[in-house]
């Protein structure tokens, strides 16, 4: 019962923070834009009322989280979250006025079945309360020190796909310390008490790490699509947390022959991802014009600059004129 609780708890935090995902891009395309970090995006973010309903999102699925985590393996908790791709698209769907492409479905099913078939044969279980100090040392060296190498090669590269994709795996990795940070500190609530979780240094370290991952998050998002960024975001997120799992948590997994379907399981989950990004680059889904670089003011028609559209000049569906392209559509999920 406890496992299926788990289960749940996870799957409502990928429905949420989806929903704050979508919302979030949304208000990051009506704020000045700019070629590198700008820490005022956060003061603009939050005058935006849209960014604060896509906050009170994540805010719902860190509940959920929490939860999950408390009742179930990090190892298996997080890798649900590769159900926020889909999500996200769908809610995109809605929120940007258009209908995904049939096809899209097929790529959503090979994705939830390659989720499944992946944990059903991986079976996450087992694993200590509390990981030990020098195990902690190395997650922490290890997920900073590549989160800082991401985010300098993202900042060596233009507004685009691959400067989102930088961000968003720097996001991911955030998210997963962040995670197996959260598990710690609730670990320490349901054994110790109150005063234990707040005095207990992970309790600072999931807050401080995750506010670090937002920041990376609103900055993937204004520098390309979102399908550039979601899909590095969470098949990145599920196997950085699947490994901490097993190392800082000695969770288990199955091997031996269960290896075989897991790997086709990852293969479906990666083919459904991709897929799925691939139908959105092509056809990318209507939304409002993106502020132009530098602080500028967002114009309309022809007049809108190519550098001011977060999709690249081959993004568009065939047939239509960069105008169409820069004016409209803007890729939302």
């Amino acid at each position: 019962m406890t496992a299926v609780l788990s289960v749940v708890f996870a799957v409502c935090a990928a429905i949420s923070n989806a929903l704050g995902t979508v919302l979030q891009r949304r208000a990051a395309l009506t704020v000045p834009r700019s070629q590198g970090f700008r820490l005022g995006l956060m003061w603009d973010l939050l005058r935006t009322p849209v960014w604060l309903f896509g906050i009170l999102g994540v805010v719902f699925a860190a509940a959920f989280q929490g939860l999950a985590l408390a009742t179930g393996p990090l190892a298996v908790v997080q890798p649900i979250f590769v159900l926020e791709l889909p999500a996200a698209l769908m809610i995109g769907g809605m929120v940007f006025r258009r209908r995904l492409p049939s096809l899209a479905w097929l790529w959503v099913a090979c994705l939830v079945v390659g989720l499944g078939l992946a944990l059903g044969a991986a079976a996450p279980s087992g694993g200590s309360l509390q990981p030990a100090v020098g195990l902690w040392v190395l997650a922490l060296a290890s997920c900073g020190g590549a989160m800082v190498v991401l985010c300098l090669a993202a900042l060596r590269r233009p507004v685009g796909g691959a400067r989102a994709v930088c961000l968003g795996l720097a996001a991911a990795i955030g998210y997963a310390l962040t995670a197996a940070l959260m598990k710690s500190a609730t670990d320490t609530l349901d054994h110790q008490g109150v005063a234990a979780f707040f005095t207990a240094w992970q309790t600072y370290g999931f807050a401080a790490v995750g506010v670090c991952a937002l920041f990376l998050l609103e900055n993937a998002m204004q520098a390309g699509p979102l399908v550039a960024s979601q899909p590095a975001l969470t098949l990145g997120d599920a196997l950085v947390s699947l490994s901490l799992g097993v190392t800082l948590y000695n969770e288990t997994v199955r091997v031996g022959w269960w290896l075989v379907p897991e790997v086709i399981g990852v293969l479906l989950v990666a083919l459904g991802a991709v897929g799925l990004s691939r139908l959105q680059m092509k056809k990318p889904l209507e939304g409002e014009t993106p502020a132009r670089l530098d602080g500028q003011a967002p114009t309309d028609g022809a007049a809108t600059p190519r550098t001011a559209a977060p999709n690249g000049p081959d993004e568009g569906g065939p047939g239509e004129s960069d105008g169409a392209r820069e004016n409209g559509n803007v890729g939302a999920g």
